[in-house]
């Protein structure tokens, strides 16, 4: 069992962010590869461009967007998609990924990643987005399930149901993020395991796995606090059922030294280890 693109897994990373920049520079660590977000390097020089092109020479990078808006009524961002086709050029990654939802609405963009209602005609719709996309930065997409917080009325199916066709009538990969479906299942009452047990196996490249703030009465997806361990405990149960699925650790915020977050990379690297060993 493997991914129907037979692309080779890149192991265990993390996200690149602007604090741990000098750590990484000066010293090698057990990392395997590095994620980008796409935005913050779609430029012409400065700094970040020049710590990039150096870590380039150390460690293998994909690239992670949050302003494709694939779900948008606009039209698709010409000038965006030059922007990151150039970057792609330069970091030549084996993969790019961005979510599946909505951001922009009449030219502005929200900075907010909003679902979307789950009916056949935005599978249609988003489907052909997708391909569109897909076809001009001439390598695969893969799209993030988004954590959300409301529904809509209009939908026709369940979430886990929307995502695997939209995989499949796109014909392109799934960056699966557990700590979203976790928060998703805490606040709209669903079983995680029934969504990760309904995702096309051989079209997942990639997990996310991150913090959250459990507010109570419901979670936000934030990115600013440790893994949790019914995190860790989703993740350990989502293993078995794939191959071939390379791991990051997304921190966004109140990001903690390099060495904090390794460790929590050496977790999933173990826990990795430990269920492959059993296999």
């Amino acid at each position: 069992m493997g991914n129907r693109f037979n692309i080779q897994p890149l192991g265990h990373g993390i996200g690149l962010r602007a604090p741990h920049y000098q750590d990484l520079l000066q010293e090698s660590h057990p990392i395997d590869f590095l994620e980008i977000i796409s935005e913050g390097f779609m430029l012409d020089g400065g700094k970040p461009i020049t710590v990039l092109e150096a870590l380039l020479e150390k460690y293998p990078m994909v690239m992670h967007g949050v302003s494709l808006s694939i779900g948008s009524a606009d039209p698709l961002d010409k000038n965006y998609l030059k922007r990151l086709k150039t970057l792609a050029n330069k970091v030549r990654p084996p993969w790019f990924s961005d979510h599946i939802c909505w951001t922009k609405v009449h030219g502005r963009n929200l900075h907010n990643l909003m679902p979307l209602p789950y009916t056949q005609s935005t599978i249609d719709y988003v489907s052909e987005r997708i391909k569109i996309v897909q076809d001009y930065m001439e390598i695969p997409f893969i799209f993030e399930n988004v954590s959300s917080y409301v529904e809509f009325d209009a939908s026709q199916m369940e979430e886990w149901e929307f995502v695997a066709r939209v995989a499949e009538q796109a014909d392109c990969g799934i960056l699966l993020d557990v700590n979203n479906i976790f928060v998703s299942g805490f606040n709209h009452e669903f079983d995680p395991m029934t969504y990760i047990n309904a995702i096309p196996h051989d079209r997942v490249l990639q997990y996310h796995v991150a913090g959250h703030l459990d507010k109570g009465s419901f979670i936000l997806d934030t990115h600013d606090h440790d893994i949790r361990s019914e995190v860790w405990d989703l993740y350990e149960k989502t293993i078995p059922l794939f191959s071939g699925v390379s791991t990051l650790i997304e921190r966004d915020d109140n990001l903690p030294p390099l060495q904090d977050v390794l460790k929590e990379l050496n977790i999933a690297r173990k826990i990795n280890q430990r269920l492959t060993k059993a296999a």
